[in-house]
């Protein structure tokens, strides 16, 4: 084995002092002694590009890093998929050689053949910390990768609640919630988060103030929920208000597509509940509204009732209110983001009650998602990496879609244990 081997060998291996003795420097004596000797090439790579510098990254050796950069080692050399070790340190969620990394200049907006930045790593991993470092460096996460998708896409997609959070906090992932004229058949984040039942993540998109009505070919975020039996994702997004009257491409509304292609228990809840909302609802008004440039716009005052008349696509809605002291209705047009639904047709359940009962049912949910891994991973004793799994925020619906890539990220090293659980991954039913 040749020196530029044993190099990349011993930082595969983290094997610090082997690395040590092949970097370091002659004395001024003995170079004049070796001559031309050929130096170690600090930048060899693997047989899939890797270099040390990325093995480096990877592990989140220090002391590694720091000797390969000393050592004059390219801080954003590129692998046959064109990740640098910057996307390697963001994958793992390792803040300090990232921190090292972005020091010795490496581009934090640099994209891999993929088109990922290291912040749609972090991101798409859960990892608080190094999103949050890659944001203070300047890591724009409007950048979006060949599938389209943007940092805030993907955490939405897989749940990673703290991080969507922190990346709304940042004025350019706001400006993405709002509709956009230009591509109104794009998929928003609401459309990834309503696909996986991921609750949390939806209530902070509608804080946020997301187009809840935004439509892809496939529809708005109800058609995707709706067909994937997420029953309490249907609940939530009717109850803030988004319209069950809205038809896709192929001019099915979410009613349409559940009756269609699904039979199961939840879908039949799910029927329920869009049969309900394509009727005749109440709401209560949560603030005064006025807008005396448009004479169709209803005047309210907070506490009004309003019955709900039409449901329009671009959140305004037509209502009717009526006047107990003059016997008189006023109808019109209002936002629909400021009104709380309190009655459906057919039911006299309140969203307060609604509200009371959530927490319960969401509590029960994630104690049973959780307690459906660690039951999973004991059919094949491997129950000692349940931390790994609930630590990152897994369940068996995100688990299925997981690639030996996902397995390394949570720390699952063991070719025997990594092989394993690949195979039973490929045996659970994907959503």
């Amino acid at each position: 084995m040749g020196k530029d081997q044993e190099l990349l060998q011993a930082v595969k291996t983290e094997d610090l002092l082997t690395a040590q003795r092949l970097l370091q420097r002659p004395r001024p004596g003995k170079a004049k002694l070796l001559g031309a000797a050929k130096r170690v090439n600090v930048n060899i790579q693997d047989a899939d590009g890797l270099a040390p510098l990325h093995h480096a990254a990877l592990s989140g050796n220090k002391e590694l890093i720091s000797l390969l950069l000393e050592a004059q080692a390219t801080v954003d050399i590129k692998d046959h998929k064109g990740m640098r070790p910057l996307h390697y340190a963001a994958w793992q969620g390792r803040t300090e050689p990232m921190k090292m990394l972005l020091k010795a200049g490496s581009s934090v907006n640099g994209q891999s053949d993929e088109g990922q930045i290291p912040l749609h790593l972090s991101s798409q991993h859960g990892h608080y910390d190094g999103t949050e470092m890659l944001l203070q460096h300047q890591s724009n996460p409007c950048i979006s990768d060949s599938a389209g998708k943007t940092p805030l896409d993907l955490a939405c997609e897989f749940g990673r609640v703290a991080v969507v959070q922190l990346l709304l906090s940042s004025n350019m992932c706001a400006a993405m919630l709002e509709p956009k004229p230009s591509d109104p058949n794009g998929v928003s984040p609401l459309h990834l988060a309503a696909k996986n039942g991921h609750i949390d993540v939806i209530r902070l998109l509608i804080q946020a103030g997301i187009d809840i009505n935004r439509q892809s070919e496939s529809g708005t975020a109800l058609h995707q929920a709706a067909l994937c039996g997420k029953t309490e994702v249907v609940r939530l997004l009717l109850d803030s208000g988004i319209s069950a009257g809205v038809r896709n491409t192929m001019s099915q509304t979410a009613l349409d597509i559940v009756n269609q292609f699904t039979t199961t228990q939840a879908s039949r809840e799910i029927k329920q509940l869009l049969r309900d909302a394509s009727a005749a609802m109440q709401v209560r008004a949560l603030k005064d509204y006025c807008n005396n440039y448009d004479l169709t716009s209803l005047n309210v005052k907070a506490g009004d009732i309003i019955t709900v008349l039409e449901q329009h696509s671009d959140g305004r809605w037509k209502g009717c209110i009526h006047d107990n002291r003059t016997g008189n209705d006023r109808v019109g047009y209002f936002p629909s983001n400021m009104v709380e639904v309190i009655k459906r047709a057919g039911s006299s359940a309140s969203t307060t009650v609604h509200e009371q009962r959530s927490f319960e049912r969401k509590a029960e949910e994630d104690d049973g998602k959780k307690q459906a891994v660690v039951t999973w991973l004991g059919e094949f004793q491997l129950q000692f990496y349940t931390t790994h799994f609930l630590t990152a925020g897994y369940d068996l619906d995100t688990i299925s879609r997981m690639t030996p890539e996902d397995l390394t990220a949570i720390g699952v090293m063991k070719p025997g244990h990594r092989k394993k659980l690949m195979s039973e991954v490929s045996k659970l039913p994907t959503t």
